[in-house]
């Protein structure tokens, strides 16, 4: 929609004010080939504004997706924290309350039960083989929780560039209706700054926290 109204803006630009070349001469002409150079500087601030709508777009579905990835695997983290816990702590009470007069085979299924707990609960602790124990869990987590940090803060550097992009085609449009040159010099300042915000984005989101 927003690329669609630029493209209004661009035909009123080189034709909206076709009539006045009759009336003013060799003025009018020059004002016409002035609103030409308008009309390409709002095309390029669109085609700009398109490729930043596109980087808005991914980065705030990679901000959603990394952020329920974290959580799930957060909650699978707590999950494997509980089974650890039940199985140290059962391990402990079965070595603790073992019986004085046990016979050798009661003894080592004793021990071997009491083993097979211990090694369950070291498993829950880390397996790197499944990248699922605790301390694979919490690393995906954390790498999980980063790659979204850094999608938020993309994101918020390519609506800031969208926003400035925006401001600028409005302020390019105006200077045709008004013959203002200080509204082109600003429209320019912003597409630059619109398309600095969006190299922040793309490069180095987390450069600057605004």
């Amino acid at each position: 929609m927003e690329v669609m109204e630029t493209q209004e803006q661009i035909h009123e630009a080189a034709h909206g004010h076709g009539g006045e070349h009759g009336e003013h001469g060799a003025s009018g002409g020059h004002e016409g080939g002035s609103k030409k150079y308008v009309a390409i500087l709002i095309s390029i601030l669109a085609c700009l504004l398109a490729l930043i709508e596109t980087g808005v777009n991914s980065s705030q579905t990679s901000q959603i997706a990394h952020n329920i990835e974290a959580s799930d695997l957060w909650a699978f983290y707590q999950a494997k924290t509980i089974r650890k816990t039940t199985m140290e702590t059962a391990a402990e009470l079965m070595e603790a309350s073992k019986p004085i007069n046990l016979s050798p085979e009661q003894e080592a299924v004793w021990k071997k039960r009491i083993s097979d707990w211990r090694t369950t609960a070291q498993r829950y602790e880390s397996e790197p083989e499944k990248g699922e124990g605790r301390k694979e869990l919490r690393e995906r987590a954390i790498n999980a929780q980063k790659i979204r940090d850094k999608a938020s803060a993309a994101h918020h550097m390519f609506e800031y560039g969208a926003a400035a992009l925006q401001i600028a085609i409005v302020m390019a449009s105006a200077s045709v209706v008004t013959n203002m040159l200080l509204l082109v010099w600003g429209a320019g300042f912003l597409g630059v700054l619109g398309i600095a915000f969006g190299l922040l984005g793309w490069l180095a989101p987390t450069l600057i926290h605004l």
